[in-house]
């Protein structure tokens, strides 16, 4: 089979395009698999004034044929709500170049408005959308000087300028801004800013096959120097009337197809390859020849650039990437890899709205669910399509499989029918492990204090000198209050009682030892299922004792289990961002397994959806899963989907918005499979995930509902509008649909 790498090594000028195309397509697939993207967006052309005469372009005009030079802030609004409104996220800039300098009419517009330039005005306009409706601007705004572009990369998340070629054709012969030198300078410019950035080439406008390699090998120059390089956008001419060009041939697409599966050679993997949908009469034969993304596309503005070309109906071309086995998936306006942990791309006004839009891939989320909220869930997906790397792992897999890591992560990006497949092995296989009962048990939750040393950004509970802004006053329950809620939840039928709360500056490590008499002196049968890591981190500390002195002193006392709250996500990048003081990874595994050393049982529990990506669950999953072998103690697996309404880091802008619903669903599917045979319980949280989320994870590999959790509040506190408590007549209806007997249980799951 011919490689890259024999390619690479041939004249690209002669090599049939059937060998190009196959080698291109499989380099393609190595790189972004069977995820092809699109951006939906909507066009501003703000101006259609310009200095440059292209020969080809209808997009410029003459001030007598336009209402007015620019486009007014209203009528930007208007279109980028009804962006909004459409489901958009990219707001994409479109304009002449500089025509302030060829048109007076233009000058005078911008400065009895106040402006100096047009970019300035660009800049304004991209602030009111960005701020003003969340859609993220792409600013398309030519060759720019470096102050241009600094100015807009404050209120964009992406900028672009094709290169178009750098030959010298007869096309660009009136236009002082498509001289090679000027947009060079400006690629080179927007790499030494970090500005992901969007170029691309034109095919048929007079150059040659060695003019586009030249072209191609200079922005592949350009990236590996900066790294910004996003997306190389390969785009076919077609003539137009009225134009200097009409009567030219438009390209062949010998010549636009060879240049794609070229493109798809010399550029590094991590450059997007982009072919425009609308340019071809069957966008989705494109994908032959290498491209992984569609652009932008509208369901709201026409392409103002190509107006006699409609865009495709994205369910058309989403059908039509599903008959070649490909899933098309929404994108925002900057790459996922632009947008991680760690990127320095964004600047940090705009990042707030792109962690808003994205999703644990940094993709475009794919509903309007959040935890907590009382949204109505989406369908599971259309389509058929599936990859061969989720297909096979799902044909391999048996209980007791061990994942990699890649395999993981594999299954964790899981969409389209791939999703469906990971959740129907899940739901078959919890059938096989535990049956088709439906598990709860009936608890109370007892938080007795809200006062706390520490300062978890996530956390809407916690009160402290910086945070009696957010709801409810700062407390501290009596003993005497903690055994008389005891009582009052034993008289309600509960067998639990589950009691977590803030580390109270005042308390010593004695503290949680009197709790556990106070439960104790409420009842004394009733379970105790008490302190997360980070409390028994503290009284262990507190009380100069090793974690096995002191989690025996508590198992003594009567304390049963531990939950296994405080593990967030067993990251340390991603703890030092949630929760740069708590306990560290290692420390709440040593926690857990002083625990299971002493003979208490605990669960895992993971919060997911705030800032990390999938690679940190993947983390997270593969060590309990290796503390679960060693030690045996973990009963359950508890997903927490992060909900973001009241807590300080989404209110200031460093979060997302929680995870999708997919992710949700994922996030119990995918651990049914990775810990069969370890941990054969996997719990929903009603309260996270409501009744109708609920009863979907149901089918999705969970066989358990948790607690009925009288005065729950850390949930409330951060927004999530379900019920404090959720009676078993409840409970029942929830189950009821499904078919399946509900059973109570006790907190180690023997059924009562």
């Amino acid at each position: 089979m011919t490689t890259y790498e024999d390619i690479a090594t041939r004249d690209l000028l002669r090599a049939p395009l059937e060998e190009l195309s196959a080698v291109a397509y499989a380099k393609a697939r190595r790189a972004h698999g069977a995820i092809i993207t699109y951006s939906p967006k909507v066009f501003i052309p703000l101006t259609k004034l310009c200095r440059d005469r292209c020969g080809y372009c209808t997009f410029a005009q003459a001030p007598a044929h336009v209402a007015s030079p620019f486009m007014s802030l209203d009528e930007v609004m208007s279109i980028a709500q009804a962006g909004k409104q459409a489901g958009c996220t990219e707001a994409l800039f479109t304009l002449g170049e500089r025509p302030e300098l060829r048109y007076d009419e233009a000058a005078k517009w911008l400065a009895s408005r106040g402006y100096q330039s047009t970019v300035d005005y660009v800049a304004n306009a991209a602030q009111m959308v960005l701020e003003g409706t969340g859609l993220l601007p792409h600013a398309n705004a030519g060759a720019l000087y470096r102050h241009e572009l600094s100015q807009l990369r404050a209120v964009s998340a992406s900028q672009g300028m094709m290169l178009e070629t750098l030959a010298d054709v007869d096309a660009h012969r009136l236009s002082p801004d498509k001289d090679p030198e000027r947009r060079l300078a400006t690629l080179r410019e927007a790499g030494e800013l970090q500005i992901p950035f969007t170029t691309g080439l034109l095919v048929g406008i007079g150059e040659t096959r060695e003019d586009r390699i030249a072209t191609l090998e200079a922005i592949r120059r350009s990236h590996e120097q900066y790294g910004h390089v996003q997306e190389v956008i390969i785009q076919n001419f077609l003539p137009k009337a009225r134009t200097q060009m009409a009567n030219m041939p438009g390209a062949s697409d010998e010549e636009f197809h060879w240049t794609i599966a070229v493109a798809r050679l010399l550029l590094p993997d991590d450059v997007h390859l982009q072919a425009p949908p609308n340019l071809s009469d069957d966008p989705a034969r494109l994908l032959a020849f290498g491209i992984d993304d569609f652009g932008g596309i509208s369901p709201v503005t026409k392409d103002h650039v190509n107006p006699e070309r409609a865009w495709p109906a994205i369910e058309t071309l989403a059908n039509a990437c599903d008959e070649k086995g490909f899933t098309l998936t929404a994108r925002l306006t900057v790459y996922p890899h632009f947008i991680g942990l760690e990127s320095p791309f964004i600047d940090p006004a705009v990042r707030p709205h792109v962690l808003a839009q994205a999703d644990a891939a940094f993709l475009a989320r794919d509903d309007q669910w959040f935890s907590g909220s009382d949204v109505t869930p989406p369908p599971p997906p259309r389509g058929s399509a599936r990859s061969s790397a989720v297909k096979e792992l799902l044909e391999r897999f048996e209980p007791g499989y061990e994942f990699t890591r890649e395999e993981l992560t594999s299954l964790f990006n899981a969409r389209g029918a791939d999703f469906n497949a990971v959740v129907q092995r899940a739901d078959a296989l919890r059938e096989e492990l535990v049956g088709d009962a439906v598990s709860f048990v009936v608890n109370r939750n007892i938080n007795y204090t809200n006062v706390c040393t520490f300062k978890c950004r996530f956390c809407a509970f916690s009160k402290g000198p910086l945070s009696l802004n957010l709801r409810g006053d700062p407390y501290l329950l009596t003993l005497d209050e903690i055994s008389e809620r005891v009582r009052e939840a034993e008289a309600k039928g509960a067998t639990e009682v589950c009691l977590q709360g803030g580390i109270h500056p005042n308390f010593d490590g004695d503290y949680y030892i009197d709790v556990v008499a106070a439960v104790r002196a409420g009842s004394p049968s009733i379970h105790i299922h008490a302190f997360s890591a980070l409390e028994v981190f503290e009284g262990a500390r507190r009380s100069q004792q090793d974690l096995s002195t002191y989690l025996t002193r508590l198992k003594d006392a009567g304390l049963k289990t531990l939950p296994g709250t405080a593990a967030e996500i067993l990251d340390d990048r991603v703890r030092s961002i949630l929760c740069p003081d708590k306990i560290n990874s290692d420390q709440w595994l040593e926690v857990h397994r002083a625990a299971h050393d002493v003979g208490l049982h605990s669960n895992i529990t993971i919060m997911f959806g705030a800032v990390e990506g999938v690679e940190s669950w993947v983390t997270h999953l593969l060590r309990t899963r290796a503390l679960q072998k060693e030690t045996g103690g973990f009963t359950e697996f508890v997903p927490l989907p992060f909900v973001h309404m009241a807590t300080p880091i989404f209110l200031r802008g460093r979060s997302r918005r929680g995870p999708t619903f997919r992710e949700s669903v994922l996030m119990h599917a995918v651990p049914r499979l990775h810990y069969a045979g370890l941990i054969n319980n996997i719990q929903v949280s009603w309260v996270k995930m409501g009744v109708e989320g609920s009863r979907r994870i149901l089918q999705a590999g969970a066989n358990d509902l948790g607690g009925t959790l009288m005065d729950e509040n850390i949930s409330r506190a951060a927004g999530a509008t379900h019920g404090q408590e959720m009676d078993v007549e409840t409970l029942r209806a929830l189950v009821a649909p499904l078919g399946r007997p509900l059973h109570q249980r006790s907190t180690l799951y023997q059924t009562l």
